[in-house]
């Protein structure tokens, strides 16, 4: 039928007629019962091509595509519209030229008041741009889901304003562990410590980053499993055009392997600096022993020659004999600091740890005094230590007196020793191998943190002033360095120390048999001519003293070169005494010129270091400073004995 039949008036018709014509974005036509179009409008020309002369009674099928009319779309159409009074639909449609549009459509039925069905109104509307926005939209949304799932080293996420994990990615689910069916819909809070969520930071996180846009945070996180991990976490408020907050983006990061390394490299670094600190006081505290050194080599040696010619009274001999035992506790304190700065002379030798501490039994007990009882523990069977005997009983008696000081009200104090390899924590400390593991073991106060980071470094005590000099661990320290060992402290506050001294282990089945260091007295030498070479005139003058003492006959010399001249003048020089430590030419080099020389002469180095390299003592005596004249006399002995130099036997002279 055509639109001129409808009912109502001329000139409501002509309105209509007018209004459809004049709409040109949708194509707006009739269509009778059977399809066939009975109308056109402009609109519909516009976008389907089709003149209304070229189309008007034709079958609105023809603007499907052959899949659809294959299919039955057409008619099926008009039935679903007829019975359910509309028909809806999006789809491909057929241009005159042949082009598709993609068409939004729908087709009402148009009845009379009986409900007779007079045919259908079509409106159908070209969306092809915004099909193809909507498909360029849906495109850029599965990249970027794409993208996102794709990510495995980030966590990324949404959150809803209340923050409500609304989707998941793969880099969340591989590093956190859940899977996005057992996360979405949750609180992102549980990834949290119970720490952070104690302190409220889930909420604080969500405040911050809807209050400034975003927050920016790095601490621990929980996975599904429990552990722990160190992340690196940014949450993004995302807003509508509005401004009004409608959720949140979050991106975590497992750094827990780059904050593993900076704290190695934070901790490599403050031992590098450390170990400068340390190697800066040793050599200031290895210059500072050698001076005092000296200096007590001149108290103990005159003190030493004033008791030996008597006093006039006996206050004046006690007064000398306190005197010496201060220059005494002065030389102890000496070796301590060049124990330190690991400058001491050391005689290593294969050591039976357990025999060692047995034979000092008497002495530790008397050193640390009642109220504390001392157990030992050894294996039946333990291989030897390569270690100088004399220094490890040192260090062990200065180990259980700092245990007797940290057990004020009493306690116990455990020596034990055992074989082991070197462990993994100390492979930068010890060269791999087996060591014999010494430990002091106390029940004392322990120590915190900060003291054990401390307890080696020179002059560092806790034990007040007067009661210590600081130097008792540092000693041990440099001890354990030099005889290519370490020293490790083991202690927290209330539960005790134990210090470890780990030493070389030896294979050589010869064993120090216990020793009498007491110098002898049964000398027996003949008077010599003994040139003495020191640069500080108050040393050279006590030796020469000392020697004059012993009925020698002495020449003096401030220097090597001084030295060297005299013997090329002088002949019959029957033994040359020389310090270590002197400007220009060192002992040691002095020695060398001397041997290229004379190589039968008998030479004493006297001196505080272990500096005597390229020398052995089948070829030159070593005399410790600072001595006395008991201890002079001794070396002297021993140089002179047959058959330590290449030499004759030299003559007796008279003076």
């Amino acid at each position: 039928m055509s639109i001129d039949d409808t009912p109502g008036g001329g000139d409501d018709r002509d309105r209509f007629r007018l209004l459809v014509e004049s709409i040109t974005d949708y194509a707006v036509y009739m269509l009778d019962p059977t399809g066939i179009v009975t109308t056109w409008n402009s609109g519909a020309e516009r976008f389907k091509g089709y003149k209304r002369s070229e189309v008007v009674g034709e079958h609105f099928s023809r603007f499907y595509t052959p899949e659809d009319r294959q299919t039955g779309l057409p008619q099926k159409a008009l039935d679903i519209a007829d019975r359910e009074g509309k028909f809806e639909q999006e789809g491909w449609r057929v241009r005159k030229d042949g082009t598709r549009m993609w068409a939004h459509v729908v087709i009402d039925p148009i009845r009379t008041e009986a409900g007779e069905l007079l045919g259908f109104a079509k409106i159908t509307r070209d969306i092809s741009d915004s099909k193809e926005a909507k498909e360029k939209l849906r495109l850029s949304e599965e990249r970027f889901r794409l993208l996102v799932q794709g990510i495995r080293d980030y966590a990324i996420y949404m959150l809803d304003p209340n923050g409500i994990v609304t989707n998941w990615n793969t880099g969340a689910q591989q590093f956190k562990g859940y899977t996005e069916a057992e996360i979405v819909g949750e609180h992102f809070s549980r990834f949290y410590t119970e720490e952070d969520k104690a302190r409220g930071l889930p909420a604080i996180a969500l405040e911050t980053a809807a209050r400034e846009g975003h927050f920016v945070n790095e601490g621990w996180r929980v996975r599904k499993d429990g552990t722990r991990f160190w992340a690196d976490v940014v949450i993004d408020a995302i807003r509508n055009d509005g401004g009004e907050v409608i959720g949140f983006a979050k991106i975590t990061r497992d750094v827990t392997e780059r904050r593993e390394a900076q704290r190695l490299v934070e901790e490599t670094k403050a031992r590098f600096v450390q170990s400068q600190k340390m190697e800066m006081i040793g050599q200031l505290t290895g210059g500072v022993a050698h001076d005092f050194n000296n200096l007590l080599a001149v108290i103990l040696g005159n003190l030493d020659l004033l008791r030996r010619r008597g006093a006039d009274h006996a206050k004046a001999a006690q007064l000398i004999d306190n005197s010496l035992e201060a220059a005494k506790r002065g030389a102890s304190l000496t070796q301590r600091m060049l124990a330190f700065a690991r400058r001491q002379e050391l005689k290593t030798e294969p050591v039976d740890i357990p025999t060692l501490v047995r034979n000092m039994a008497d002495l530790m007990e008397r050193s640390i005094g009642p109220g504390i009882q001392i157990n030992t523990r050894f294996p039946l069977s333990l291989q030897s230590a390569l270690v100088d005997a004399n220094q490890l009983e040192l260090a062990l008696l200065n180990l259980a007196v700092n245990a007797r000081d940290a057990m004020p009200e009493g306690g116990t104090i455990t020596l034990a020793a055992h074989k082991a390899h070197a462990p993994a924590e100390l492979a930068g400390r010890l060269k791999p191998g087996e060591y014999i593991c010494m430990s002091v073991t106390d029940t004392g106060h322990g120590m915190d943190e900060d003291t054990l980071a401390r307890a080696v470094e020179p002059f560092f005590t806790m034990k007040g002033v007067g009661r210590g000099t600081g130097l008792g661990l540092s000693m041990v320290h440099g001890f354990a360095m030099q005889s290519e060992g370490a020293l490790v402290l083991k202690s927290s506050t209330g539960a005790g120390t134990t210090a470890e001294l780990w030493l070389p282990v030896t294979h050589d089945a010869a064993v120090r048999a216990p020793q009498d260091d007491t110098p002898s007295r049964a000398w027996n030498t003949p008077r010599l001519r003994v040139l003495v070479v020191d640069d500080d005139n108050l040393v050279l003058a006590n030796t020469s003293a000392m020697l004059d003492d012993l009925g020698h006959e002495v020449l003096e010399a401030t220097s090597g070169e001084q030295c060297l001249r005299l013997l090329r003048r002088l002949e019959d020089v029957d033994l040359v005494i020389t310090d270590q430590l002197m400007p220009r030419m060192s002992g040691t080099e002095l020695i060398a010129a001397i041997r290229s020389e004379r190589p039968d002469l008998p030479i004493i180095l006297a001196t505080g270091y272990a500096e005597m390299t390229g020398l052995s003592p089948s070829n030159t005596q070593r005399l410790n400073k600072p001595f006395v004249q008991d201890q002079l006399a001794a070396a002297i002995a021993e140089a002179m004995r047959p058959g330590t130099v290449e030499s004759r036997v030299l003559p007796f002279r008279q003076r």
